[in-house]
């Protein structure tokens, strides 16, 4: 399985932004890391913004190069602001959708519960994470998985947070995607714009 490898919390130093969750490293460490991460004052040229802003990306949502390249041309295929659709075929991803459903605290959590088959789709079970949904669809844990701990754990810890574009049932453990999301409605602080700069090049 095809997943970021490495010290994640290093990485949202870098970026100075909590990717991967909420961190207490990086609470007390709000500087870059390494050895001149205090004193570095690096200046960055477009390209290196625009790269920053697509890794950045990428990180948030748990997507290597070659399929996050794959999601951006479908995203320029489609009709509308290419940013726009890709933000929202990234937010229409399985794994990402279990993820704000609250079927985990992490994406990284709910990309396993639906690689171990704990998730179906409309009644079937699908282990893709990077499924896309389609409004309509219809996402639970699976029956003889809702026991689980994990799944109970974030179920009972999260804060439950309403997103205009799905419905949770928390108490079935099952949610439905209702549409695409609008950009003002996706809380991620990502700048799509550098991003297709970066691929007009």
């Amino acid at each position: 399985m095809a997943r970021i490898k490495g010290p994640k919390q290093k990485i949202a130093r870098r970026y100075g932004e909590p990717l991967f969750g909420f961190s207490k490293a990086l609470e007390r460490k709000k500087y870059a890391p390494g050895q001149h991460g205090r004193t570095r004052r690096q200046k960055l040229s477009d390209f290196g913004i625009q790269l920053m802003e697509k890794q950045k990306a990428k990180y948030t949502y748990g997507i290597l190069e070659r399929q996050f390249r794959r999601i951006f041309f479908e995203a320029a295929r489609r009709k509308g602001s290419t940013g726009d659709n890709l933000m929202q075929l990234l937010e229409s991803r399985l794994d990402n959708t279990c993820f704000r459903m609250g079927f985990s605290t992490t994406r990284r959590g709910a990309r396993q519960l639906v690689n171990h088959k704990h998730v179906r789709v409309n009644g079937q079970v699908v282990n893709i994470p990077s499924y896309l949904l389609k409004p309509g669809d219809r996402v639970e844990v699976r029956e003889r998985s809702k026991s689980l701990e994990i799944v109970n754990h974030s179920m009972k810890s999260s804060n439950p947070k309403r997103y205009s574009w799905i419905e949770v049932d928390r108490t079935q453990l099952s949610g439905k995607f209702l549409h695409y999301p609008e950009r003002a409605d996706i809380p991620e602080n990502i700048q799509e714009r550098l991003i297709v700069e970066l691929y007009s090049r």
